[in-house]
């Protein structure tokens, strides 16, 4: 199975793609987060041949909304009622941090935290390559 990964923020949004297993994810492209969006989504979804969306929740470690949490929700009921495959919220605290730590310095790889997020997702459902 074919998965995208969404990093949400309200200027930019991360994209990841795993590999058609569903093993391993990789960073894709950063989206404007604009009026487009959602068409641009589509597209990827289907050039990519995506089967299922993860998208990172947005709360704090503590589960606790910030101020961007009822945003990022918004965006995730518009993808379940305009693209007919399954879309999971799924915890992804420090996953920036964490992909920072890989980045050589300038400006932050959305892209990274979405793939960060998708890893993450990946490993708990056991589709880690042994």
């Amino acid at each position: 199975m074919k998965y995208l990964g969404i990093d949400y923020g309200s200027k930019r949004i991360g994209l990841a793609v795993s590999d058609g297993n569903g093993f391993i994810a990789f960073p894709r492209e950063t989206l404007e987060n604009n009026s487009r969006v959602i068409e641009e989504l589509v597209h990827v979804i289907e050039a990519e041949r995506i089967q299922s969306i993860v998208v990172g929740d947005t709360r704090t470690l503590s589960g606790a909304a910030n101020a961007v949490t009822s945003e990022a929700e918004t965006f995730v009921a518009t993808l379940r009622s305009q693209i007919l495959i399954p879309v999971e919220s799924v915890f992804e605290a420090w996953s920036s941090v964490e992909a920072a730590r890989y980045q050589d310095g300038g400006e932050k790889r959305d892209d990274a935290a979405a793939a960060i997020i998708l890893q993450r997702y990946l490993d708990m459902k056991g589709n880690a390559v042994e």
